[in-house]
């Protein structure tokens, strides 16, 4: 791996799961994806949201995304399916609201 990408990219047990995280924040590899891929935001665009990163940091993130794409796609996979889980274990009491028409 690139010096540029691992001084940018850290792995930190008890830092968001030991999840590849943009190094000195809390944003990880798999959330610059999902922003760039599903939600189609450029660098820029993701810059802008958030200021504290440099275009440096997301193309970083990115870098690291196409030299590990399996370990990171098996991130979001494990994301997805824990989002699922806790949705059906609490349910949403505003949604259940809405359905049900109360006030």
């Amino acid at each position: 791996m690139a010096a540029v990408i691992t001084d940018r990219i850290a792995k930190t047990p008890g830092t968001c799961g030991g999840k590849a995280c943009i190094a000195g924040h809390r944003i990880r590899v798999m959330d610059i994806v999902m922003w760039n891929e599903d939600l189609g935001l450029s660098a820029d665009e993701i810059v802008a949201a958030y200021p504290g990163l440099s275009l440096s940091d997301v193309h970083a993130a990115l870098a690291y995304y196409f030299d590990n794409i399996a370990e990171i796609r098996e991130d979001i996979r494990r994301n997805d399916k824990l989002a699922e889980e806790l949705r059906d274990h609490f349910p949403s009491k505003l949604k259940e609201k809405l359905l049900n028409g109360a006030h």
